[in-house]
């Protein structure tokens, strides 16, 4: 507990000074709540940006803890208080201060990078940054056909177009994309790993709780391959399931929650194509 306490408070930390070192002192607003809470303070600057991203995210948690229950609410909540709190000392503490850069190309990528980084730590600690992981989770429960990239995707280029009337012109929204392309292209590539994911085979006693827990609570689908013992001569019911990187942590502390005698195999996918993953694209004649 204290190992995810410490990594999400690092997390939201970064996540954080992403925020208020560069994006917000350049008016950068590259999707989700975050860029929200920065146009936000532009339109009413009465109050703080990270006031602004903890109010968005109220009404978000409520509807969070009532669908995904109290475990996803505590780890959720934390980070979303603290790193709300942080963008704001963290622009207080640097009010006096001249802005670290005056390069908004240099302000996007390096927002980009605390922002993906910051995400990051959070999401191999166990939890979530709240916002639009809210939504998107909550839109993927009503419309399972929906790749959960595609949604984020549109909700961020929703958000930096929106930018352009708020900011003033198109040269914010397109250093917002930019600092929104180095976000995604780091979390999937340089903290994760290229295209893939990590590939579980799961021998158990308990394959209906623990093939539940993972479809409920890490939202991945979950085949049963018909197996038989060897030595025993008795049927088994082997699990099969493919996740990114940074939720293979939480699929072992589900399986050793339910079954610590569990037989699990672990390893990598260099590539998955499907839903969650990378599209099925048309070979080229």
């Amino acid at each position: 507990m204290l190992k995810k306490i410490i990594g999400l408070t690092v997390g939201a930390a970064v996540y954080s000074a992403g925020i208020a070192l560069f994006l917000d002192p350049h008016s950068l607003a590259p999707g989700g709540v975050g860029g929200i809470a920065i146009m936000l303070n532009r339109l009413a600057p009465f109050l703080a940006t990270g006031t602004w991203i903890l109010l968005l995210n109220i009404p978000l948690l409520i509807i969070g803890s009532i669908v995904f229950g109290r475990k996803f609410l505590l780890s959720t909540v934390y980070t979303t208080v603290i790193s709300s709190l942080m963008v704001d000392v963290i622009a207080r503490l640097m009010a006096d201060q001249p802005r670290l850069t005056d390069n908004t190309m240099l302000a996007a990528l390096a927002g980009g990078a605390g922002l993906s980084i910051g995400m990051g730590i959070v999401f191999r600690s166990g939890g979530t940054t709240g916002g639009m992981d809210i939504v998107v989770k909550l839109l993927r429960r009503k419309f399972r056909h929906l790749r959960t990239g595609a949604i984020f995707m549109a909700i961020d280029i929703t958000v930096v177009l929106f930018t352009i009337p708020v900011m003033g012109g198109i040269e914010p929204a397109l250093y917002a994309a930019v600092a929104l392309v180095v976000a995604s292209v780091l979390v999937d590539k340089v903290l994760y790993g290229a295209e893939g994911g990590t590939l579980f085979y799961i021998v158990t006693e308990r394959p209906h709780e623990i093939a539940k827990r993972i479809m409920e609570e890490v939202d991945l689908g979950v085949t049963y391959l018909q197996g038989e013992g060897a030595y025993t001569g008795e049927p088994k019911r082997v699990l099969l399931c493919v996740a990114r990187k940074q939720l293979s942590p939480k699929i072992r502390d589900i399986v050793k929650a339910e079954d610590s005698s569990a037989f699990l195999i672990v390893s990598p996918a260099s590539e998955v194509l499907g839903e969650g993953f990378k599209a099925h694209e048309a070979e080229e004649l």
